[in-house]
C-alpha cells in the first residue's frame, strides 16, 4: 500500500498554508512528517484524511485517487477528543461502529485492545477518572479498534511514562509488521529516528527535505570523527585547531579529507586509550534544525 500527497495546495483566506506539498508513505514502514508549529503538518494530515479539501493537487492511494469509502484511517490527535464523563467501553464501541464495524465485532476489538494496552480493568470507568497517560492509551484504542489501513499518530508519546512508552512502542511495531501505513507527526526526534524509515520535513508550507532517513544521513560529509577517551586532553593537544570538545564530553576531530579517516582512526587506537571512536553522523534533531531554523 502507498499513500501520497501530490502537489497539494491549500489557502485559508489570503494565507497560503500549503504550497505544492508532495510526499509518499508506504505500507509496512513508518513515515515521519516533521515541521515546526505552523509549518503545515496538521493541514496536510487533515487533507489526507478528507477533513479539508485541497485547493489543488490530489491524495493518492496505491497510485490512484483515494476512495474514502474504501480506505479506513485511524487517527491519534495531539489534542484529545473523547468524552470525559462517559464510560470508556461504551464510547470506544460507539466510535468503532461509526467506522463501520458491527456491534459484536466492535465489542470484541475494543476488549482486545483494552487488554493489550493493560486497560481492561478500566472498561467500565469514566474517562476523567484516569491519569493523562491512561487517557492517552484509551485514545489510541479509538485509532486502532476498527483495523484501519492507515494509522496517523500525532505526538503519540506525549504524557506517557517510560513503561507505557515501551508498551506503545511494541504496539506500533506490531501494526507496522502487519503492513499498515503508519505516519508519525512529532517533535520528539528520538522516537522518529527509532521508528521511521523515511521522513519529510515541511517548512513554510513546502517540503524542504524528503527521503530515506539512513540515506539522508549518509549523504552528509563524513569528514568528522567522534572520539571519547580518558586521554582527551592529550588528543586535543595533538590535533589542535582540528579538534573541538562537545557539550556531551566527546571530542570532534575534523579531517582534511574523508579518505584519511581510516588512517586517523588507526593512529588514535594505537596511540591512546580509546573508549569510543566513530564517524560523526548528524542526528535527526541536527537535520531538523538545519532545515527549519529559518522559515521559508
Amino acid at each position: 500500500m502507498t499513500l501520497e500527497l501530490n502537489d497539494v495546495e491549500k489557502s485559508f483566506g489570503e494565507k497560503q498554508v500549503l504550497k505544492g506539498v508532495s510526499f509518499k508513505a508506504e505500507g509496512g514502514k513508518a513515515f515521519g512528517l516533521l515541521g515546526r508549529n505552523g509549518a503545515g503538518k496538521t493541514t496536510s494530515i487533515r487533507i489526507m484524511m478528507n477533513v479539508f479539501s485541497a485547493d489543488g493537487g490530489e491524495v493518492l492511494f496505491d497510485g490512484k485517487p483515494i476512495n474514502y469509502d474504501e480506505v479506513q484511517f485511524g487517527y491519534l490527535p495531539e489534542e484529545r477528543g473523547l468524552y470525559p464523563k462517559k464510560k470508556i467501553s461504551e464510547q470506544l464501541v460507539y466510535f468503532a461502529e461509526l467506522k463501520g464495524m458491527r456491534h459484536t465485532d466492535a465489542v470484541a476489538s475494543v476488549d482486545y485492545w483494552l487488554k493489550r494496552l493493560g486497560m481492561a480493568e478500566y472498561r467500565g470507568k469514566r474517562l476523567d477518572t484516569l491519569s493523562k497517560g491512561n487517557q492517552q492509551k484509551i485514545q489510541l484504542v479509538t485509532a486502532l479498534a476498527h483495523d484501519p489501513q492507515v494509522v496517523i499518530l500525532d505526538e503519540p508519546f506525549s504524557g506517557l511514562d517510560p513503561v507505557n512508552a515501551m508498551l506503545l512502542k511494541d504496539v506500533v511495531k506490531e501494526i507496522i509488521a502487519k503492513g499498515k501505513i503508519v505516519l508519525f507527526s512529532s517533535h520528539q526526534m528520538n522516537y522518529i529516528e527509532e521508528f521511521c524509515d523515511s521522513i519529510a520535513i515541511i517548512n513554510g508550507g513546502k517540503i524542504v527535505l524528503e527521503g530515506d532517513l539512513h540515506t539522508i544521513k549518509r549523504n552528509y560529509p563524513r569528514n568528522r570523527l567522534v572520539v571519547r577517551s580518558v586521554k582527551a586532553a592529550d588528543i586535543a593537544k595533538e590535533y589542535k585547531d582540528r579538534c573541538k570538545a562537545g557539550d556531551d564530553g566527546a571530542l570532534y576531530i575534523t579531517l582534511a579529507d574523508p579518505d584519511e579517516k581510516h588512517a586517523v582512526i588507526k593512529k588514535l587506537a594505537e596511540s591512546y586509550d580509546i573508549d569510543e571512536i566513530r564517524v560523526f553522523e548528524p542526528s535527526l534533531n541536527d537535520i531538523f534544525v538545519e532545515y527549519t531554523e529559518n522559515n521559508i
